[in-house]
């Protein structure tokens, strides 16, 4: 078996991907806004905005990659715009449910949007919207973290407060489901 490759600063492919599937739910999100008003789409919007410098603030300016391209770029963003923390902060950190809750409703707003929108007048489009919207956050996201983005982070390998809480997460369903049986 091959051990594992962390990267120092990873590809530029990743991070245009990365990018990418971010972009693209924010598209779709402030798209089925819209439907509302622009006030509603470009309140979005800025909110997506909000949540990338909470995360910059509170995240990456304590990480490993602070300075370095991590899998989204924002390390090396990060650098530019706030000074370094402390990497002990980033392993020390625990990182709880509530706390990603504002990240999640990213997708969770558009996602509530759209059913309204569709209950309102029904349209094909807001479908097939709401459709790549659901698969983009849940298997985008699992793609992108789980083949890209964590399997490769040396922040991982020195101490990760998300990955703990989504491991934590499954051993809690694994020992549920194994109660169940």
């Amino acid at each position: 078996m091959s051990e594992q490759t962390c990267y120092e600063n990873y590809p530029l492919r990743i991070v245009a991907l990365s990018n990418l599937l971010n972009f693209s739910i924010w598209i779709i999100g402030a798209y089925l806004l819209l439907g509302f008003g622009i006030l509603f789409s470009i309140l979005f919007l800025v909110y997506c905005i909000v949540m990338e410098f909470r995360v910059l603030t509170r995240s990456c300016v304590n990480c490993y990659y602070y300075g370095k391209i991590c899998f989204s770029g924002r390390g090396k963003v990060c650098s530019l715009l706030f000074k370094k923390g402390k990497s002990g902060n980033f392993v020390t950190d625990k990182v709880t449910w509530k706390d990603i809750l504002p990240d999640f409703m990213v997708s969770i707003f558009p996602i509530i949007g759209g059913i309204v929108l569709l209950i309102i007048s029904f349209s094909w489009l807001i479908v097939l919207l709401l459709v790549i919207l659901v698969l983009l956050t849940t298997a985008g996201n699992s793609v992108i973290r789980g083949s890209f983005a964590c399997k490769n982070c040396k922040q991982r390998e020195i101490g990760c407060p998300a990955q703990k809480l989504f491991e934590t997460s499954k051993m809690e369903n694994h020992e549920t489901s194994l109660e169940k049986n």
